[in-house]
């Protein structure tokens, strides 16, 4: 099953994603802000979850709030 986006675009190893909602993020103090752009996602084994790189941390963001840039 292939990932896809808040909007139903499938998304691939090294898309852009823009952030749809305000998250904050568990072990972090700062909050992801609704409109960031996080370049360069790695898909995971769950289709619902895909893996990023914020600053120096690595982690792992659900589909359902990213959009694909």
């Amino acid at each position: 099953m292939a990932s896809k986006d808040s909007n139903g675009n499938a998304l691939e190893d090294g898309d852009n994603v823009h952030v749809i909602k305000d998250l904050k993020i568990k072990g972090m103090s700062k909050t992801l802000k609704r409109g960031n752009i996080i370049k360069n996602i790695r898909l995971t084994n769950n289709p619902q979850e895909v893996e990023c790189k914020i600053g120096k941390s690595q982690i792992v963001l659900k589909t359902r709030f990213l959009k694909k840039a």
